[in-house]
């Protein structure tokens, strides 16, 4: 019996009919927690993100929440909002630990099972609730996807880390003007089961040409846009904040 199949007793007893892919990843979305039909992300936004990664433009980000959260090769992770897991399963490979991801986008979740096949990938509405047992995790990841203080904490152990990555203000600002900075209202939905241990901000500024700028745009659902497409610097910024669990 694979590791996997072993944890999945134990991290996720509740009953659901799913499915497991050829890539290896469980379908556990219920149609009745569908908004669409093809919920999430879409082909076009999953396969634009995924080659801004591979541009490397990620690459700092993913040193900052390294050295935000410090994972070891005992923790056990969560990453609810994955995506296309390339922040998850990019440590995971770095460090060892044990890895779980889930998103409610089946087309993000396959080009994740694909990428990094070391990892446990599930469709699930973590939304609703998130399917993994009580206190499963030492960690918690929610970089830039919506967040369920409740569900978090019930899957975390008692003192285990919580991370959010927040889009900041300045984030993308050249191509959707300046945003809202999102800090407080974390803050305050996290203060009750939560403390924070440390907050971070980072930012920097990558010269795209006009294929780049057009991913950008199709990642974050811009299409109407494309057509004005041109090179340009471009900001990328993540508010980082570190809780601990009560």
């Amino acid at each position: 019996m694979s590791l996997l199949r072993e944890e999945r007793q134990v991290l996720c007893p509740r009953r659901h009919s799913f499915d497991i892919a050829r890539s290896g990843y469980i379908n556990l979305l219920q149609p009745q927690e569908k908004r669409s039909k093809q919920p999430g992300d879409t082909v076009a936004a999953v396969a634009a993100r995924r080659r801004l990664h591979d541009r490397g433009l990620s690459k700092p980000l993913l040193q900052a929440i390294e050295q935000t959260v410090t994972p070891s090769p005992n923790d056990t992770v969560l990453d609810a909002g994955c995506g296309d897991g390339f922040y998850l399963g990019s440590l995971a490979r770095q460090i060892g630990f044990n890895a779980h991801g889930v998103d409610i986008s089946t087309r993000a979740i396959e080009a994740a099972a694909r990428r990094y096949p070391e990892c446990e990938w599930i469709v699930a509405n973590a939304d609703r609730s998130i399917p993994y047992a009580d206190k499963s995790f030492s960690t918690v990841l929610s970089i830039t996807a919506r967040m369920n203080a409740g569900e978090f904490r019930r899957v975390l152990r008692d003192k285990g880390r919580l991370l959010v990555g927040l889009p900041a203000p300045d984030d993308l600002v050249e191509l959707r003007g300046p945003g809202r900075d999102r800090v407080p209202r974390t803050l305050e939905t996290f203060g009750h089961d939560f403390t924070l241990v440390d907050r971070r901000h980072i930012a920097i500024e990558a010269n795209l040409d006009v294929t780049a700028i057009r991913d950008v745009l199709l990642s974050i659902y811009r299409p109407m846009q494309l057509q004005q497409a041109v090179a340009m610097a471009v900001t990328f910024s993540l508010d980082l904040l570190l809780f601990r669990a009560a």
